[in-house]
């Protein structure tokens, strides 16, 4: 690369664009969202990534509904980042939940706040949105060179695997938008760790986030509820120091276990305490809204010549919550109000580990931002940006992933910006 002072000179008539050479790896969020304002600022960049197209992990994020942020107090929602709150709040100053609905607007989509607080663009669709995205950004100057991976990085070299073989690119900036090792499938492996982990930069183990949880159901239970949802329970346990964690919600009964919102919100602390101790259990009020009183009252009640199953649903008690009694209660215990009413209170069901990495939504772990200075730059390696989920730092679905990670990749281009 030419000194910065003698590139200058020698392109004095050329755009920004043309004066610097500026990579972006990565085309997910966090390296779209950096694309976009180097782009405006008029120093479009080129964004590299291994997969034939871009943002694979934020179109499967839609298929359910493109979940862009949430709708609660900023305050409330900074906190979702958990011990991260401090290296994320750049970010999310940068790039709020507000500034996340500007954005989307500015792209033609406007958005709404579903009852949960969610907020969606209008058609939920994820599609639209990115092929916009996409050619704004190629309009304003930034060109994508796809099935290029990142295999190698030696001093001033970038070596990738394209499809015409190994080849080399010399750089004036580069920000890294790898991502984490959470499907796989989509472009982000986690081969990232090697080539960052050589330069001596501290890296902590990949491991998943908002993920499922291994339950022993018995076969018959399994087959019958598999794909099943338990709604209005809450969830209930102690993390690792002895807070008491609650919510109100909803979960997905799995072949393997449970997984769901309510589920993914926990899902840091449950995976901390398993790593402590195995199996875990958590506990679950099948009933929150009547008491405890209440319940024992129905429970024992007359039941007539109706059978115990029609005497339960008659209460409200049947489907997968009647057959979660029968996982844990033997069939002579079920007719024992007093018993059915505490079990029913408070289920107690039992985590014996959590699902690999691979089928897991996110990513917790990675660079840690010891090795980054205030936009998010590499302090042994200037002008050498990291974003993303490849950053050291975990959120719950509900808009908190997407968000931060395109806050980041907000803060890493204006610090660029700043050096040049």
């Amino acid at each position: 690369m030419l000194p910065y002072n003698r590139r200058r000179e020698d392109a004095t008539s050329k755009s920004s664009s043309e004066q610097f050479m500026i990579a972006i790896i990565g085309a997910g969020p966090a390296g779209l969202m950096a694309a976009q304002v180097l782009s405006d600022a008029g120093y479009a960049p080129t964004i590299f990534d291994a997969m034939p197209s871009a943002a694979r992990k934020f179109l499967i994020a839609g298929r359910g509904g493109l979940n862009l942020t949430h709708s609660e107090n900023f305050e409330l929602f900074c906190s979702r980042y958990f011990e991260a709150q401090v290296f994320l709040q750049p970010a999310l100053d940068n790039f709020s939940p507000n500034d996340m609905r500007l954005w989307a607007k500015s792209l033609g989509f406007e958005t709404f706040v579903g009852s949960s607080g969610k907020v969606y663009p209008l058609d939920k669709k994820a599609a639209p949105l990115l092929r916009t995205w996409i050619h704004k950004l190629k309009a304003n100057g930034t060109k994508f060179k796809m099935k290029h991976r990142l295999v190698g990085w030696s001093k001033d070299i970038w070596q990738f695997e394209t499809p015409d073989g190994i080849k080399n690119y010399s750089f004036d900036a580069v920000i890294l938008a790898l991502g984490g090792a959470s499907l796989p499938h989509l472009g982000s492996t986690g081969a990232w760790t090697k080539i960052l982990g050589d330069k001596g930069l501290e890296i902590s183990p990949l491991k998943p986030a908002n993920m499922g949880f291994n339950v022993n159901w018995s076969e018959i239970f399994k087959e019958k509820f598999s794909g099943t949802p338990l709604k209005n329970v809450e969830l209930s346990f102690r993390d690792i120091n002895g807070n008491l964690q609650s919510k109100l919600g909803e979960l997905l009964v799995s072949q393997n276990g449970v997984e769901g919102s309510l589920i993914y919100t926990h899902s840091k602390f449950i995976r901390e305490q398993l790593e402590q101790k195995s199996p875990f259990t958590i506990y679950l009020d099948l009933f929150p809204h009547r008491t405890q009183s209440q319940l024992h009252e129905q429970l024992s009640g007359k039941q007539g010549k109706k059978s115990l199953s029609s005497f339960w649903k008659r209460l409200g008690l049947d489907g997968v919550k009647a057959s979660l009694l029968r996982e844990v209660l033997a069939k002579e215990l079920l007719t024992e109000p007093e018993l059915v009413t505490k079990t029913l209170k408070k289920f107690p069901l039992t985590l014996e580990t959590f699902r690999p990495l691979e089928e897991a939504i996110s990513t917790a772990g990675g660079l840690g931002f010891e090795n980054l200075d205030e936009h998010l730059m590499l302090k042994d390696f200037p002008k050498v940006f990291c974003v993303g989920e490849m950053l050291d730092w975990e959120a719950p679905t509900g808009g908190y992933l997407l968000t931060g990670v395109m806050g980041q990749g907000k803060q890493a281009a204006l610090g660029l910006l700043k050096l040049l």
